[in-house]
């Protein structure tokens, strides 16, 4: 009998629902800021390098916490440990909501993204213990998909209520949201089992992040998930109405688009998966020929330039979800036990290459911009040298897979 057969389909959907519920509003903060990037530039005289900072700041807060939540994900357990950070997020979407100049969005910001950091590793370090490794990658699809609608939610409904409510009541909203988030995983997934050190979890960071298969995906995952993120979240709004000419309703309708676009795309990974496993078509065969169809898209919009709106930047989203299926990859190379430092080492792997990618970009779009570019040629030089690392990332991931990386996942 499978494990998720063993612990029965209604707790396992449940267990499901309890944890995808607080992750919604985890990507739904996420992305945010590339919904009201017009209003802040508007209010606030943001620059391009300001913008990504302060987007940037809720990954460098959620980066920070990665090691030390891993270690604590597996003594301690899934639930316990999401809910004393999400507490931290509420705290830190109060402090948003009160913030009046940029040192102090970018602070609260941070620690939003203290907060929100085992958002997904929570979830996904409890599935790597009760689940097969098909129903793992479909749950992992699903929980993406999930992060998708939150994605969705952050862009027109936002767009909608803004001249409402105002961006601060929005926040205060949010912060009640996690609270009653936090009150549904405390009564839906079942507690963690009491700590107890156990001689595999004294193992350190350094024997994950040597094994191979960690090696050959950390480079894709850092630029082109890294960057697939940070588009989602950030530049596509700022591409559309600075390079495409869409106003902030428009750009607010693309964003809703390509979000719409990228959740569709994981249910049905979450519905395929598991056949494609059974056909041996693991994780790692799929990156070697999906991640080509997204450089290449990723090309044709850097020369399309003004002509890559909505549609064509969905396209590429759609097409590096490829990427995605790396993260239960890693998580089964390693035994249960060290679900947590494995998944939460590779997800700062990840999430160090939005923060980098979405301040780096800024800088690069400002600095090109101060050498005398026009703005459309500035983006379009930045987005080319992003997608030559991303170039880079797959020739090691190829060359490693060929050395004999590659362990069938």
């Amino acid at each position: 009998m499978s494990a998720t057969a063993a612990l029965g389909i209604r707790a396992a959907v449940i267990i499901f629902l309890g944890f995808a519920f607080p992750y919604f509003f985890a990507a739904l903060l996420r992305a945010v800021t590339a919904t009201l990037a017009p209003v802040f530039s508007q209010e606030m005289g943001l620059t391009a390098a300001d913008l990504g900072l302060l987007a940037g700041a809720y990954f460098f807060g959620f980066a920070a916490m990665q090691l030390p939540m891993g270690r604590a994900l597996d003594r301690y357990g899934p639930r316990r440990v999401l809910l004393v950070l999400m507490s931290v997020a509420v705290v830190g979407c109060i402090c948003f909501a009160l913030a009046r100049s940029l040192p102090g969005l970018i602070a609260a910001r941070a620690l939003i993204g203290v907060g929100v950091a085992a958002g997904l590793m929570a979830p996904l370090t409890c599935y790597r213990r009760i689940f097969t490794p098909a129903a793992q990658m479909r749950a992992n699809s699903w929980m993406l998909m999930t992060g998708s609608l939150g994605m969705v939610a952050s862009t027109v409904p936002v767009q909608l209520l803004t001249p409402i409510w105002g961006w601060r009541s929005l926040f205060w909203a949010m912060a009640v949201m996690l609270a009653v988030a936090m009150l549904v995983i405390a009564l839906v997934v079942p507690r963690d089992p009491e700590a107890a050190v156990l001689p595999e979890q004294k193992v350190g960071y350094g024997v994950i992040v040597r094994h191979p298969q960690f090696v050959s995906m950390a480079p894709i995952a850092f630029f082109l998930y890294g960057g697939m993120i940070a588009m989602q979240s950030l530049w596509a709004g700022p591409w559309l109405t600075r390079v495409a000419g869409w106003t902030a309703d428009e750009a607010a309708r693309g964003l809703f688009f390509i979000n719409v676009c990228m959740l569709f795309t994981f249910m049905a990974w979450g519905s395929v998966m598991p056949r494609l496993n059974a056909r041996g078509w693991r994780a790692s065969r799929l990156m070697l020929w999906g991640v080509p169809i997204s450089l290449v898209l990723l090309a044709g919009n850097v020369w399309a330039g003004p002509g890559a709106a909505a549609a064509a930047w969905a396209a590429w989203c759609v097409s590096s979800t490829f990427v995605s299926l790396s993260q239960p990859a890693v998580a089964q190379a390693f035994p249960p036990a060290w679900a947590g430092r494995a998944l939460s080492a590779f997800n700062l792997v990840i999430f160090g290459g939005v923060f980098t990618l979405q301040w780096g970009l800024g800088l690069a779009i400002d600095a090109l911009r101060a050498a005398g570019h026009d703005e459309v040629t500035s983006y379009r030089l930045a987005f080319a040298a992003f997608w030559f690392c991303c170039c880079l990332s797959y020739l090691w991931f190829v060359r490693s897979r060929r050395l004999g990386a590659d362990n069938g996942s």
